[in-house]
């Protein structure tokens, strides 16, 4: 009968290996724990917001106010700073009178207006939305949405004929978004600069330009370089309006009293001290423009 092998040592080493383990799974229960606290305590102000809401209400209001978190998180950093909203047709009528903050919370000072789009398209609510502006004493802007399928002298032309922009006003706004889809990039850039010469000639004033931060990195970055941008980036990790952008639309979502539905909310990159030195002023204004 064969002797039997001491197996002592390799019952020590099962028991090493079994309390490595469970060590290790502690380890990254801890992590995961901190990793976890360490989002709530960046996110607390949002999530206190949250909850102080927190309802039995249905499903989709609760996550509006998941997604209120970012806004309220991104507004409570940039503290301070002018705040805006832009708004088109698509929000249909709004009661400027009840129009006063962000979520109840963060004054608002500014409002961009889409006036035209294209060639022949003026923005059924513009003529009331810009007149209930300036009657809630918002600093207003005034902007064109761009179809790159259309000619671009025609959409500065119609634009102008639509837009009497006043002292006070900010700079008229051109939006482009789109590609186009019957001519080269490099031909929209050149309708583009044509839409935003015509423009400046008019109004005697630099236009603003609007676009996404993709388009604004692979299209318009360096070629309107000197020009003020209005970047949309509703990334939610981004959460610091960037240097080179002037305005940033950081959200689409949010809730402001007298707006029916969601509402693209606007950061401006300055107090709004400073914003009052992007209004246009006397020395700009011409006299067949406004006063």
């Amino acid at each position: 009968m064969a002797a039997r092998r001491p197996v002592s040592g390799s019952r020590s080493r099962g028991k090493k290996s079994s309390a490595a383990k469970k060590l290790s799974r502690w380890l990254w229960v801890l992590a995961g724990f901190l990793l976890l606290f360490a989002i709530a305590w960046h996110y607390r102000n949002g999530i206190a917001y949250y909850f102080s809401f927190r309802t039995d209400k249905k499903v989709s209001a609760e996550e509006k106010r998941l997604a209120d978190v970012r806004n309220v998180e991104v507004l409570t950093r940039h503290y301070g700073n002018a705040i805006g909203f832009d708004v088109s047709e698509y929000q249909g009528e709004i009661n400027w009178a009840k129009v006063d903050s962000v979520e109840g919370l963060y004054p608002l000072d500014f409002v961009m207006i889409r006036a035209t789009a294209g060639k022949n398209k003026v923005d059924a609510c513009f003529k009331e939305n810009w007149k209930g502006a300036k009657q809630r004493n918002l600093i207003r802007g005034a902007y064109h949405y761009y179809r790159p399928n259309e000619n671009s002298l025609e959409q500065a032309a119609h634009f102008i004929l639509n837009v009497r922009l006043k002292n006070g006003d900010l700079p008229p706004v051109l939006d482009i978004e789109k590609i186009p889809e019957n001519q080269s990039m490099d031909s929209l850039m050149v309708g583009l600069h044509r839409w935003l010469n015509a423009v400046e000639k008019y109004y005697g004033v630099q236009p603003i330009i609007y676009s996404g931060q993709k388009y604004y990195d692979d299209f318009l970055a360096d070629e309107f370089e000197g020009y003020v941008f209005w970047i949309a980036n509703y990334n939610f990790f981004v959460e610091e309006i960037d240097e080179e952008w002037m305005f940033w639309q950081f959200t689409e979502s949010a809730s402001i009293e007298g707006v029916p539905g969601p509402v693209d909310v606007n950061i401006y990159n300055g107090p709004r001290a400073r914003l009052e030195y992007l209004r246009i002023n006397p020395t700009q204004m011409k006299s067949k423009i406004g006063k």
